[in-house]
């Protein structure tokens, strides 16, 4: 589970300025983070269906706001790959 004082570290690393909580780079950075750890909640409980089904959710989520970033500004988009590490 994403605990606030992580999810205010990852908001401080990709935010625009002080009181950003909902561009779309916030928004990739902190479904980044939600996937890694359901994830790593996946290897273990293979049979935890319902988890699963939040994953692709938000996997679908996150594609959504890459997309709408992509088509807005370019440049932030590359960065925000770069930043966190995703792929194309």
């Amino acid at each position: 589970m994403l605990t606030k004082t992580r999810k205010q570290k990852v908001i401080k690393a990709v935010a625009i300025h002080d009181k950003d909580t909902g561009s779309p780079e916030v928004q990739i950075a902190v479904l980044s983070k939600r996937i890694d750890e359901l994830s790593k909640h996946l290897k273990e409980h293979k049979k935890d269906t319902h988890s699963r089904r939040g994953l692709l959710s938000m996997v679908a989520d996150r594609q959504s706001h890459l997309r709408y970033l992509q088509k807005k500004n370019t440049r932030r988009y590359n960065a925000i790959l770069k930043k966190m590490d995703l792929k194309k």
